[in-house]
C-alpha cells in the first residue's frame, strides 16, 4: 500500500467550534470565515483577488473515518458515504464553494465555508461556472426522496 502525505497550506478560522455547530451546507449561511495561508505559500495567492468564488478543500480533522453508511438530513434511510456528503468518511477530504470577500496579506475572508475552526486547509482553486457547473447533474436517491414529499 502506498502512503500519501498531505501538507496543509494553512488553516480555517471559523465560528464553528464543534461538529454540532457546523451547517448542513455552508453556502446557504451568511457566516464569515477566514482562510489563513501559510507564509511559504503566499506566492500562490497571486491574482486571487480577481476571483469571486473559490473551491475550498480541507481536511475533516474531527470526522469519523470508520463510517461507511450515514443518515442524511433527507430521511432515515442510511446512505453510502460515497453517495452523500457526510463529513464522516474513510478519507475526510471536504469541499465547498465559497465567495471570496477580501484578501489581506495571507488571510482570505470568505463566506460559505462549513468547516470547523482550525480545520487544515488543503487547497484552494478558482470556481468557474463554465468549467465546474454541470446543469444536468443529479443525485438520484435525493431526487426520489424530494419528489415523494411533494
Amino acid at each position: 500500500m502506498v502512503n500519501y502525505i498531505l501538507k496543509p497550506i494553512g488553516r480555517i478560522i471559523s465560528d464553528y467550534k464543534e461538529k454540532s455547530q457546523a451547517p448542513f451546507q455552508g453556502r446557504f449561511k451568511e457566516n464569515i470565515s477566514y482562510l489563513e495561508i501559510n507564509q511559504e505559500y503566499m506566492a500562490g495567492l497571486k491574482d486571487i483577488e480577481t476571483v469571486s468564488h473559490i473551491i475550498v478543500l480541507y481536511w475533516g480533522h474531527l470526522s469519523d473515518r470508520e463510517t461507511l453508511l450515514a443518515k442524511t438530513p433527507f430521511g432515515e434511510e442510511p446512505r453510502g458515504v460515497f453517495s452523500c456528503r457526510s463529513p464522516n468518511r474513510p478519507n475526510p477530504v471536504a469541499v465547498c464553494v465559497a465567495q471570496l470577500l477580501e484578501v489581506k496579506d495571507n488571510i482570505l475572508k470568505v463566506k460559505g465555508v462549513d468547516a470547523l475552526d482550525q480545520s487544515p486547509l488543503l487547497d484552494i482553486k478558482p470556481y468557474s461556472n463554465k468549467v465546474d457547473m454541470v446543469p444536468d447533474a443529479c443525485i438520484g436517491w435525493l431526487e426520489s426522496v424530494q419528489s415523494a414529499k411533494q
